[in-house]
């Protein structure tokens, strides 16, 4: 193997399999964009997960919460990256501008996005892990980040940077592409249900007056005087 101080090359036997050209235009420029948009997004989206359940958990502020979830989200996304890099024969030293190049600039799109969702949804930072709000605003937030992300993961490989760069070491791996787009699909329709549950969800538990008795919401008292009415 030899290694260049920009670009790794690794010699194996189906090099000629793996070293094609990236391309720059139309569908397979689109393909290649989605597939390393997914693959960011599978380490953003780990990260995202473990800092938010681990910072509400804890009780930790909006703030730090948010903090620990980027943190781990960029220690997932490089680690991705890395991992195929380093099985094929990488040293440590070529892996990491490789992976800060093909990486940085997506997951802080995607992280500045999420995040930003997250905090703009009433209630979601603050609904605590065992509520529907904060897995479908999560859902819904990691699944727009990435669409945010995918222009930019194609510009940059137009330009022969991003995940070009991985591409050039022919060394590729992850999980598939394919089943990460199954699963951000799902997780977009499960958070587009819970945000519209909560946006159409107007009704207003009755309550006590203070006297002992029960208040009942202003529409069930005007259904209740159109029956008496009748």
């Amino acid at each position: 193997m030899t290694t260049s101080p920009t670009t790794p090359v690794v010699d194996a036997p189906d090099t000629d399999q793996h070293h094609h050209e990236m391309p720059t235009s139309g569908g397979a420029l689109n393909r290649v964009a989605l597939s390393a948009t997914l693959h960011c997004l599978t380490g953003c989206a780990i990260g995202e997960v473990l800092g938010m359940v681990i910072g509400t958990a804890l009780g930790f502020s909006d703030l730090g919460t948010i903090a620990l979830a980027v943190a781990l989200a960029f220690l997932f996304g490089y680690a991705l990256t890395s991992l195929p890099l380093l099985r094929a024969g990488f040293a440590l030293g070529a892996v990491i501008p490789i992976a800060l190049a093909a990486d940085t600039l997506s997951i802080a799109v995607m992280e500045i996005v999420d995040n930003a969702i997250m905090l703009l949804v009433p209630g979601a930072m603050d609904a605590g892990v065992g509520s529907l709000l904060f897995w479908g605003a999560l859902s819904f937030a990691l699944v727009i980040a990435g669409a945010v992300a995918l222009p930019v993961n194609r510009w940059l490989i137009v330009r022969g940077k991003g995940h070009a760069v991985v591409h050039a070491t022919g060394v590729h791996g992850g999980v598939s592409p394919r089943v990460v787009g199954i699963v951000a699909a799902v997780a977009f329709v499960f958070g587009t249900s819970v945000l519209a549950a909560e946006i159409f969800d107007t009704d207003e538990p009755a309550h006590d007056d203070g006297h002992g008795a029960v208040v009942a919401p202003p529409a069930e008292v005007g259904v209740a005087q159109r029956a008496g009415v009748a």
